[in-house]
């Protein structure tokens, strides 16, 4: 029997609950068989507080826990003990689409795994910005200096920001985390 991704429905900030319990039970209930893999997608974002660039995990798909299991036979009859298991979990609301579970298809799992990787080379910013959007530069030469987004380079983390300085407008370079919106 092969296992397949599925998608468990969790109550709303349970989700990293549920992974620890669903793993931590697995060897006392010997589902080692059965669950091959447990998974809450997560990123990195960066913002600041208080003058300090924080780094924090934000969860991609919030009430949503993703696992690797072995839930239906060759018949596509679901199999009792798996079942049981990840329903009897604390914390669980049930499988999306119910009593007859539909498994992920294998580019969805690795469309979310390709996003996790993403999010381990470079953090996000906590906000999305626009164009022509005005913002206050919180970190820097300009602290306290508001701007308009001229530019934003997603890729890098910078925006170009267009600050009046003397009565003059002056383009600035600034990274994600060293603005916040007006």
């Amino acid at each position: 029997m092969q296992s397949q991704w599925f998608v468990i429905h969790t109550l709303s900030g349970q989700e990293q609950k549920v992974k620890d319990s669903i793993e931590k039970r697995i060897k006392t209930e010997e589902m080692q068989d059965y669950i091959k893999e447990v998974l809450v997608p997560m990123e990195k974002v960066a913002e600041v507080r208080s003058g300090k660039k924080t780094v924090t995990a934000r969860k991609l798909y919030p009430g949503y826990v993703f696992v690797d299991i072995v839930l239906l036979d060759e018949n596509k009859r679901l199999i009792e003990k798996p079942w049981y298991f990840i329903r009897d979990t604390q914390g669980i609301i049930g499988f999306v689409g119910g009593e007859r579970p539909t498994p992920m298809q294998p580019d969805e799992v690795e469309s979310i795994k390709a996003q996790i990787n993403d999010s381990e080379d470079r953090e996000r910013p906590k906000v999305n910005f626009a164009v022509g959007e005005t913002i206050k530069i919180n970190d820097g030469p300009f602290l306290n200096f508001s701007g308009v987004i001229e530019e934003i380079e997603p890729e890098r983390g910078k925006l170009k920001v267009s600050v009046d300085i003397f009565g003059r407008k002056t383009a600035v370079e600034l990274e994600y985390w060293q603005v916040e919106k007006a």
